[in-house]
């Protein structure tokens, strides 16, 4: 068991933190629509977006998997920018860095008006470890929400059971608990 966090300066996803996303985001030579956003975010490889991946876009197993460790790193470089001069486990880096992965950094960084830090960077900023990984089950939508049911927390959300049964695998992750 881990004894001593590390700055954050000095941590990197680890290799089961990189294999944890590739297999959660699975791989697809091809570029397809992105669930949530159809084909205005095109999607290859290991989730990777951006203007490069159009729809058609062919991201060959080595290319998918040298963009993924890329895509990671700015990811990283992101997450230390908003998290300052926290000091984290290696598995709570890896569970921060999968969800920003994920979601994208601007929302583990910043609250949805985007004038202050989200709730995960103030309690690491606060120290409150246990309260920074229990916040990332906050992250459980996937697009809009009109109504309760479209939370996939919710017990009647049929669309993103997928995105519940991750964010409480991060959760885990980040406790180093067993995972779900």
């Amino acid at each position: 068991m881990e004894t001593t966090r590390i700055a954050i300066a000095a941590l990197a996803l680890s290799a089961t933190g990189l294999v944890y996303v590739a297999q959660r985001e699975g791989y697809s030579e091809k570029a397809y629509p992105d669930p949530v956003h159809g084909t205005k975010v095109p999607t290859a490889g290991f989730g990777t977006t951006g203007p490069d991946i159009k729809m058609g876009t062919a991201l060959p197993p080595v290319r998918a998997l040298v963009r993924l460790r890329a895509d990671a790193s700015e990811k990283e470089i992101a997450l230390k920018r908003c998290m300052g001069d926290v000091v984290l486990y290696q598995r709570e880096w890896d569970a921060f860095v999968g969800l920003g992965y994920n979601t994208g950094t601007a929302p583990v960084c910043f609250n949805n008006a985007r004038t202050g830090p989200s709730t995960i960077v103030h309690r690491l900023r606060a120290g409150d470890h246990k309260g920074a990984c229990e916040a990332i089950l906050l992250y459980d939508r996937a697009g809009p929400v009109n109504k309760p049911q479209d939370r996939c927390s919710h017990p009647d959300n049929r669309t993103c059971r997928g995105v519940w049964a991750d964010r409480q695998h991060l959760r885990s992750m980040c406790l180093g608990e067993a995972t779900p």
